[in-house]
């Protein structure tokens, strides 16, 4: 059967490239379902949880007998009363077993069977009776899975259960239970409860404090990476440098899963084979993963429109990833401020050296689209750089000593009259709204995580396959300024270019305002001072 990469649902191996997983499965079992663990694979969207659990499900058959729920099957209605969930819940264990041909299985089907017959009108009570009593009676132990678990959230009947499988854990050396139970879902189980019950007072007690910290890393790592795409090489010979490739998509992604599969299916069956890289090996190219960013950042996709939609509703949220993206804030980490904990659960944010950061490069061009466009709606600056944009564009090729030339003009004109704070606080959202409408269409930039703080940020602008380096810093003195060309020569000979490009924004009375190029060593900067 011919394989595809696959962005929709769960992945099987027999029709989809995947990254091999074994050995997280191992970990997970040995970790954790091995030692009667009860925990929560919380993660963002589309993170590849689905995947993981049916896996996991094959992976621990041999030794243990798994129920595999998935509660986003569970009609609303069932969580109306403790019986109407009962019942359900027995007939979703019953149904997980219908494609299981062993013995054990099939004994354990007539037993939900014969239980739901005989009990018409089921109690949250009889059903934890009823699974002791199955879990004592079975030969192997019982592990029970549960997927989409906040797809429930809004229910108190599901927040009854979860206490009640907590009771269980707690009196599993009198009673017995089921051996281990994982839970799957966006939202964490402490998330759930705050969205029941609001208040102050309540919003931290959690019904599952019995779960075992789960830190088994889900993300792709370019290792991982490239043993797909040796796959993929071995079925269609593109001539690819798979290691090559596989750091350059893991540079975009940090590896999240979806965003992985987003820029291989975009090349092979968007771009491979089309306009300017009809070429295979081309088309796995860096050239080829740019044109795949660009298509994604166009379109819409379930991942981007979720987290608009978070950032929409949490206002400290979006105002914590602005703050990071326009003013490199540094912000110390920390999972007991709400917002910060929100965004690590959505999958955004992520831990960086002690600080937050937002979780990948791909998310963060997004988000910058995102304030552009609100920004844009309302800024003159926007709309200078689009009404100067032909001047920046000849035979294709981006003038950037020009549009560096022509910003100090404006932003001196508009900005003289302004404080030192409010430069220093807009002044390169200023620039990023003056350069968007120039590249938009043909280009793309995003920021250095590596470089970026409240001093200094890099922005990297690609048009039609030309890379720009601007540097974008506040002034600090001229040895502050050496030591800011020194490093920026460095990351020149990083992506092997001769020119650079340095925006200052001096806040000095004697300053000397505009453009002029220096040598150091043997690079080129432009150096621009506003």
């Amino acid at each position: 059967m011919k394989r595809r990469f696959n962005i929709n649902g769960s992945c099987n191996l027999n029709r989809h490239y995947m990254v091999e997983i074994g050995d997280r499965l191992k970990k997970i079992k040995e970790n954790y379902v091995d030692y009667g663990s009860y925990f929560v694979i919380n993660k963002g969207r589309q993170y590849g949880k689905t995947t993981t659990l049916h896996a996991l499900a094959d992976y621990l058959s041999e030794d243990y007998l798994v129920f595999s729920l998935d509660f986003q099957k569970m009609p609303d209605e069932k969580f109306e009363s403790g019986e109407t969930f009962s019942r359900a819940f027995v007939g979703m264990l019953c149904e997980s077993l219908q494609y299981e041909d062993g013995e054990e299985q099939q004994k354990m089907r007539a037993r939900l069977s014969e239980f739901m017959t005989v009990h018409p009108k089921i109690g949250m009570d009889d059903l934890f009776k009823f699974l002791g009593d199955i879990c004592r009676k079975n030969p192997r132990p019982i592990v029970l899975m549960i997927d989409e678990v906040d797809s429930a959230g809004n229910n108190q009947v599901f927040v009854q259960f979860l206490a009640l499988l907590r009771g269980a854990y707690l009196d599993r050396d009198q009673t017995p239970t089921f051996h281990s139970v994982i839970l799957a879902g966006v939202y964490s189980i402490k998330n759930l409860k705050l969205k029941l019950r609001p208040e102050s007072e309540h919003q931290y007690n959690s019904p599952w404090n019995i779960a075992a910290d789960f830190d088994i890393d889900m993300s792709f790592s370019a290792r991982e990476i490239a043993g797909m795409l040796a796959e993929y090489e071995t079925d269609y010979h593109t001539g690819m440098d798979v290691q090559d490739v596989a750091e350059e998509i893991y540079a975009y992604t940090s590896g999240y899963p979806v965003l992985v599969s987003m820029i291989c299916k975009r090349i092979d069956e968007k771009i491979m084979g089309n306009d300017g890289f009809e070429d295979a090996k081309r088309a796995w190219s860096k050239e080829g993963i740019e044109k795949a960013v660009a298509m994604i950042l166009k379109d819409s996709n379930l991942l981007f429109e979720s987290m608009v939609k978070q950032l929409d509703t949490y206002e400290d949220l979006y105002k914590i990833m602005e703050d990071i993206l326009y003013c490199g804030k540094r912000i110390p980490y920390s999972l007991e401020e709400k917002s910060i904990n929100l965004g690590v659960m959505f999958g955004f944010l992520k831990e960086e050296n002690g600080h937050v950061a937002v979780a990948n490069r791909l998310f963060e061009m997004c988000l910058l689209n995102l304030f552009m466009a609100k920004e844009a709606i309302r800024s003159d600056v926007y709309a200078q750089g689009g009404s100067d944009r032909i001047g920046f564009i000849k035979n294709d090729i981006l003038d950037m000593d020009l549009v560096l030339k022509k910003f100090v003009e404006y932003f001196t004109e508009i900005c003289s009259q302004k404080d030192a704070k409010f430069i220093e606080k807009n002044g390169r959202k200023f620039f990023l709204l003056y350069l968007k409408p120039i590249i938009n269409g043909s280009g793309n930039y995003y920021l250095e995580a590596q470089t970026r703080d409240e001093r200094r940020t890099d922005v990297i602008v690609d048009y039609r396959g030309e890379q720009f380096i601007v540097e974008l810093k506040i002034w600090h003195g001229n040895e502050y300024k050496e030591r800011g060309e020194q490093q920026l020569t460095e990351y020149l000979d990083y992506y092997h270019k001769d020119k650079g490009y340095m925006l200052s924004f001096n806040f000095n009375k004697n300053k000397e305002v505009g453009v002029k190029e220096v040598k150091v060593g043997n690079k080129t900067i432009v150096e621009a001072v506003v």
